[in-house]
């Protein structure tokens, strides 16, 4: 069954700018990911070549089991088909290196309705690697990063 907005609320979605989601993606099992550095790079290549279709991922926090980032898309953005991708092209990055990977099925998104929400939510997430004793700053994580500025929700 796909997840979709009920049509009532279209016109309400089309008054606002383009909406902005706070997006989790889990491992399965919440297994390890086989090399977080891979799972880095596959993530930001993959963002990266999204701004060509107006989609902008700002914020991110890649922890050992699970992502943390915000995107946006035009109002025709349909995250779930775009998750597909991004979960398809980690994946593919072990696949290609011999590593067996699996994602949990779904992901847990948000949509943010004003910037302070956006703002409270990242000083949150940015947190997450001091909270699991990863380290001592949350500056010194280097699985954490910014690929396109979003200033506002």
């Amino acid at each position: 069954m796909i997840k979709r907005r009920p049509p009532r609320l279209r016109p309400i979605f089309d008054s606002y700018p383009a909406p902005l989601f706070f997006v989790t993606a889990c491992t399965f099992n919440r297994q390890l990911f086989p090399s977080l550095l891979d799972v880095h790079r596959a993530f930001v290549e993959y963002c990266a070549r999204a701004e060509s279709f107006n989609i902008a991922v700002g914020r991110y926090v890649i922890m050992p089991n699970h992502i943390h980032f915000f995107v946006r898309g035009a109002h025709d953005f349909t995250l779930s088909d775009w998750m597909k991708g991004v979960k398809r092209g980690i994946a593919n990055r072990f696949t290609s290196i011999g590593k067996e990977f699996k994602w949990q099925p779904g992901f847990f998104d948000h949509l943010l309705r004003n910037d302070e929400s956006y703002g409270k939510k990242w000083n949150y997430v940015r947190q997450n690697p001091v909270r699991a004793n990863l380290v001592v700053n949350a500056d010194d994580w280097p699985h954490a990063g910014e690929i396109v500025y979003i200033d506002r929700a």
